[in-house]
């Protein structure tokens, strides 16, 4: 397998139908892949899925099965959600030409990224986008625009392999490698924690800044050395918040 294509997984959510799970392991498999894990699959494992892979083995053979999406990618650098359907979580919408540019730079310097699809039916919810990075749109009619889940994984499966096939791609602009997703995590709870703790919502909900604050700093890729200095910041806030509170007790 080229360099670099060990760095991508297409993680399904929640699917449905056992069939497209071994339908999307041929897919990547005929395309040069083999990682794939399943977030909480209805039904796993199945003869369907066998029957559907159609010989893609060393796919299934790897496949992870976890409970849920921030599981799935908790060492990526990128994760990329599929959707039709545009939801209440804002985020940078790319077609699949325009992800991929994005994304070979990552993968020829072994940055770990997701490809996250969701259930058959209702797609990703806005918990499982809160996660991604960006969204793929995939630019089918208005009339018609439902694709099949193991359809919507060869579309990007070929479009990567398409990318791979040409010159090395440049790298990354930053010598640090961005923070994985699990980091990112433990910021944003600990940031939005410490906003409840200076009452910066005033009784507000705090549901649309929380989802801004978590697009920015995506935007902003930082690196684990700058998130450390952003808890530091965040604990001096509450240390600060704490002796205001002790003074006006």
């Amino acid at each position: 397998m080229p360099p670099g294509r060990q760095s991508i997984r297409f993680v399904l959510a929640r699917t449905s139908h056992p069939g497209n799970i071994g339908a999307a392991a041929r897919a990547i498999r005929t395309m040069g892949f083999d990682r794939m894990v399943l977030v909480a699959p209805h039904r796993y494992p199945d003869p369907q899925v066998t029957a559907m892979a159609a010989g893609a083995d060393d796919v299934l053979a790897k496949i992870a099965v976890v409970s849920d999406v921030p599981q799935a990618v908790a060492d990526c650098t990128r994760v990329y959600g599929l959707s039709a359907r545009r939801r209440g979580v804002a985020l940078p919408e790319l077609d699949p030409r325009s992800a991929v540019r994005e994304i070979a730079p990552l993968l020829a310097h072994d940055v770990e990224v997701a490809l996250l699809f969701g259930n058959e039916q209702s797609g990703l919810d806005n918990d499982e986008l809160s996660v991604c990075h960006a969204m793929v749109r995939i630019p089918s009619v208005e009339d018609f625009p439902s694709l099949n889940l193991a359809q919507a994984v060869q579309l990007m499966a070929w479009e990567l392999r398409m990318a791979t096939l040409g010159e090395p791609p440049a790298p990354p602009a930053s010598h640090d490698k961005p923070a994985s997703a699990e980091e990112m995590e433990r910021f944003f709870a600990h940031l939005f924690e410490t906003l409840h703790e200076i009452d910066f919502h005033k009784g507000r909900s705090a549901k649309t800044i929380e989802r801004r604050l978590r697009r920015l700093f995506h935007r902003a890729l930082p690196d684990a050395r700058e998130l450390r200095i952003l808890h530091g910041i965040l604990a001096d806030a509450e240390r600060m918040a704490d002796l205001a509170k002790e003074r006006g007790a």
